[in-house]
């Protein structure tokens, strides 16, 4: 970074309060796990979101900024910035926002992503596991792959293959869900899983939940423009419409195939709306946001009925099914709508087929590193602990055998 002394005050105001937006999806989505599981979970659901919040900003601060943005190199940044040496109350970009707000930025995408795995994992997952699983995942898979992807000289940036990537649907969606259908497999499935109902236990937690992550999705693709310019207006506006013509596409098809539009679906197709716009929105023209938004609610709706329903794994929260499928599909989708009046990268139907054989190769890319990381770790953590809980403290539920509470004490209802 250019120690320079003239800061714009404005983008730095700006970008401070998409860092607190962005912040605060990783509480909303504990709110969203926690309503969509079953009552007997709802506190480890989210506390799995929780944990992550202090654990993900230590490792960040002390290690993962570093790996991540302290250099240039095709597959980490470097280890000069560990602890944040190096930078100070002075040390400002070329665009003129302190270094600061770049790692308090960026740190705020390593607390949402490593989280939207656990709810491949809930309901059955050790919670000392996990919390080594989620330590060595950060750093085996989520910091190089944001180096890759928005690093200098990244392999899958600008250091080789030039595929874009606008706010995480490769470094967020992709490997996060891709991870957790790595993980809910070596798990297997719950006990009872093909034999009994699991019923939404908290529609308004899911409601709420939902609200959050929509809120702070504002600031986690129009910060993505790192200053409070155009770009982040546009990003704004094309998140508002991919979110709202998912939210449709979903209810239309929750009357197609159940005759009635639910408050859960709509706030499902909301979310793939979200991340089906993520790595396009500040490439792709106003109108591509509505095609993104209206298509991604079917292909994710399908995907979660080919794992649940065909395949028969068990991915208990749909966190593949949703953001795995939809950060895929949104990646493709850029390399056919970039649009170089936006943003000068050109798609396929603005001129330049390769790019969406770029994007394609960069998400095969991102998957195997997600399969290859997570069954490493994987792999460690279980040298150590069984990453699954015994059958009696599964049944019983996680709040009581892994944390000793009990989110409804006086309730006495079937879940």
């Amino acid at each position: 970074m250019e120690a320079i002394t003239q800061i714009d005050a404005g983008s730095t105001a700006f970008m401070l309060i998409c860092t607190a937006l962005v912040f605060i999806m990783t509480p909303g989505l504990g709110f969203f796990y926690g309503g969509l599981g079953r009552r007997k979970n709802v506190v480890s659901n989210m506390m799995n979101s929780v944990f992550i919040m202090g654990l993900g900003m230590v490792l960040w601060c002390l290690v993962g900024y570093s790996m991540a943005f302290g250099g240039e190199g095709l597959f980490i940044g470097g280890f000069s910035k560990i602890g944040l040496a190096g930078i100070g109350v002075g040390t400002i970009d070329d665009s003129g926002i302190p270094e600061f707000v770049t790692v308090a930025f960026q740190m705020t995408f390593a607390l949402i992503t490593p989280a939207i795995i656990t709810g491949s994992l809930a309901g059955r997952m050790k919670f000392k596991a996990l919390f080594a699983f989620i330590a060595l995942w950060s750093i085996v898979v989520y910091y190089p792959l944001a180096h890759m992807v928005w690093g200098d000289g990244g392999l899958l940036g600008d250091g080789w293959l030039k595929s874009v990537d606008f706010a995480g649907g490769n470094v967020v969606h992709i490997s996060s869900g891709v991870s957790g259908l790595v993980v809910c497999l070596l798990l297997g499935k719950r006990y009872g899983y093909e034999l009994h109902s699991y019923r939404i236990h908290n529609i308004p937690f899911v409601m709420l939940g939902m609200a959050l992550l929509w809120f702070g999705w504002y600031g986690f693709n129009a910060g993505s423009s790192g200053a409070a310019d155009g770009l982040a207006a546009h990003a704004f506006v094309t998140t508002s419409i991919s979110a709202a013509s998912a939210m449709l596409s979903w209810m239309m098809m929750d009357v197609i195939f159940s005759r009635k539009p639910t408050l859960i679906g709509a706030c499902t197709g909301v979310v793939a709306g979200l991340v089906g716009i993520t790595p396009a929105a500040g490439f792709v023209p106003i109108w591509a946001a509505f095609v993104i938004g209206f298509l991604v609610s079917p292909v994710c709706y399908g995907g979660i009925l080919l794992v649940k329903k065909k395949l028969k794994i068990d991915d208990s929260l749909d966190a593949f099914g949703c953001h795995g499928i939809g950060g895929m599909f949104g990646g493709l989708m850029t390399g056919l709508f970039a649009d170089p009046a936006v943003n000068e990268t050109a798609g396929l139907f603005f001129g330049d087929v390769a790019q969406l054989g770029r994007q394609a190769l960069a998400i095969a890319i991102s998957i195997a590193i997600a399969v290859v990381g997570s069954l490493l770790c994987a792999g460690i953590v279980r040298a150590f602990t069984t990453l699954r809980v015994e059958k009696k403290h599964e049944l019983t539920g996680l709040d009581i055998s892994e944390h000793g509470e009990n989110a409804y004490p006086a309730y006495n209802g079937l879940d």
